[in-house]
């Protein structure tokens, strides 16, 4: 399709069906993403294409550690909780979703479980973490790279009938990635991308997000009027 169109229509995809993804479309993916911009050519990242048993190691550890109140734990400094106009928009999303799976506000358990899909990486067949180099901290230009890439996967990926959401709750328990995924110390873990066939009949697949009027977050300078 167009790029355009294929921009518009992607969309994250939170529910997946149990059907294996062929590592040669896989591959594919990889091969089409990597044509992303790079600064001045570094190709900063690293791939760990995850699927079975270390997945869903990944998976029970992630939860575990959650449940029992294990503070998360990233590679790399953040800002956990929005705030302002960015927490609004993170909110805004939540309420589709909740409305679409019919989640009541009131509804504790069946929120919790919703946060849980997202420790548990959707329960998608397969999840790609990408991690730069740790040498290269701080890193913001490199983590710019792989927020290319990420992007680029995600497109190609949705070009091939394949569903994705970059997921950071995936690896907020970086320890448990870095142990069950065999990823060395010296590389940084970003961030993960749930992938696998959409679920079609999973309603929050059908939620597509919105997106700002140009006017609020762009300005022409030295233009003519």
């Amino acid at each position: 399709m167009e790029f355009s169109q294929l921009i518009r229509s992607r969309k994250s995809i939170r529910g997946y069906l149990n059907k294996p993804v062929p590592r040669e479309v896989i591959d594919e993916i990889i091969e089409v993403a990597k044509w992303s911009p790079s600064s001045m050519n570094t190709q900063p990242w690293y791939v760990h294409v995850i699927t079975g048993d270390p997945l869903d190691r990944i998976r029970q550890g992630n939860t575990h550690n959650m449940v029992t109140g294990v503070p998360p734990k990233r590679d790399f400094p953040m800002k956990e909780a929005y705030e302002g106009v960015h927490r609004q928009r993170q909110i805004g999303i939540a309420v589709q979703l909740f409305e679409a799976m019919g989640i009541a506000r009131d509804d504790k358990e069946r929120r919790t479980d919703w946060v849980m899909r997202g420790f548990r990486q959707f329960d998608a067949p397969v999840s790609l973490v990408l991690t730069y180099d740790k040498h290269l901290e701080p890193a913001a230009i490199s983590q710019f790279d792989l927020g290319a890439l990420s992007h680029a996967i995600v497109l190609a990926a949705w070009e091939r009938g394949l569903g994705t959401v970059i997921n950071g709750q995936g690896i907020m328990q970086s320890s448990v990635v870095h142990e069950h995924a065999g990823i060395p110390d010296d590389q940084s873990i970003m961030t993960c991308i749930a992938m696998g066939y959409p679920d079609e009949e999973f309603v929050a697949n059908h939620v597509k997000s919105v997106r700002e009027d140009n006017q609020t977050f762009v300005r022409y300078v030295g233009f003519d009027s």
